[in-house]
């Protein structure tokens, strides 16, 4: 199966930055088990200010996010986090959504 990246921005709640930062020096142990029964192989995030931008390599994006809605470990992570986050950019109903993909090296690499 191929893989699939996907971008994700969301914003943080004003003066929340170093509590986020602080929260992700380690994910619970039961949501890094979810994302791999799920297909998530890759979660990488990057601070600017209050923004954030997400990495995320998986087999489906849309596949593990509908996993993820039900599942204990993220239900209970995301009451926690969400704290901390104001919103997602670019989905609907504030969820996450990938950003439209512009350009990528690779593929301009692979069709010559």
């Amino acid at each position: 199966m191929t893989r699939m990246r996907v971008a994700l921005h969301s914003v943080l709640r004003p003066g929340s930055e170093l509590d986020y930062d602080r929260e992700h020096e380690r994910i619970p142990d039961d949501l890094v088990a979810s994302f791999a029964r799920f297909g998530i192989h890759e979660w990488t995030i990057w601070r600017v200010g209050d923004r954030l931008f997400h990495l995320v390599e998986c087999d489906d994006f849309d596949a593990a996010m509908r996993a993820l809605a039900d599942d204990p470990a993220n239900v209970r992570w995301q009451a926690h986090i969400g704290r901390f986050v104001g919103h997602f950019l670019g989905g609907g109903d504030d969820a996450p959504a990938p950003l439209p993909r512009v350009w990528d090296l690779g593929r301009q690499r692979q069709a010559g």
